[in-house]
């Protein structure tokens, strides 16, 4: 799905990875490319048909559950090229008003070091990888969306929500086991395991505003 794949050589490189809503962005991308996407009347219908799902998030407490019921409604059906061309013009029309000047500037700071950049984001990585191309990224770790044998979005996960533990262990498939970060940096609970394998742990240091 045009994902960033990982280096084959990181050799002697910083890794420095980065949580991408709330951290890079003042808010998060997958509920605006929604809002976006379905446009304020099918965006509302969509939230009022979703409210069992809301409801139940409330008990469950679980994001992966209720982020896989959005996805089915909102674009369950459309083929995984359209969706990727539809994040692609999302990211050029937003990407200046939701992207934290400070958290942009941290990471080119790492960039112009030559670390190698990543992000590590709970969202899909077909609606972030054009947010990561303008930035750089060495490589793009998100959940991913299952698609069916004609290319059509399912609705389901083809992975495991990248939240938590699945940071840190979809890190270690991607770059070996013994993967250790020279910085983090994180927002929420869903961060902390990847920050505790980070020499500099950046918790909620970003708070501009673009």
């Amino acid at each position: 799905m045009g994902t960033l794949e990982p280096p084959r050589q990181f050799g002697e490189r910083s890794v420095v990875a980065f949580d991408f809503d709330g951290t890079l962005t003042t808010r998060d991308s997958f509920t605006a490319f929604l809002a976006w996407k379905a446009g304020p009347l099918r965006y509302f219908t969509g939230l009022l048909l979703l409210l069992p799902h809301i409801v139940a998030y409330a008990i469950h407490r679980d994001r992966g559950r209720l982020k896989a019921a959005a996805a089915a409604r909102f674009l369950g059906g459309m083929s995984a090229e359209d969706l990727a061309a539809d994040a692609e013009r999302f990211a050029v029309q937003h990407a200046q008003s939701m992207f934290r000047p400070d958290a942009v500037q941290a990471w080119r700071n790492w960039r112009s070091q030559g670390a190698l950049m990543v992000i590590v984001t709970a969202s899909p990585e077909i609606t972030v990888q054009p947010f990561a191309r303008g930035l750089g990224a060495d490589l793009l770790i998100g959940t991913r969306l299952a698609v069916d044998e004609t290319g059509r979005i399912t609705g389901r996960f083809e992975s495991s929500n990248c939240r938590g533990p699945e940071k840190v262990r979809r890190l270690q498939e991607a770059l070996g086991e013994d993967v250790a970060l020279a910085a983090a940096y994180g927002d929420t609970s869903g961060d902390r395991e990847m920050l505790k394998i980070a020499e500099i742990k950046g918790y909620r240091i970003f708070k501009g505003r673009p």
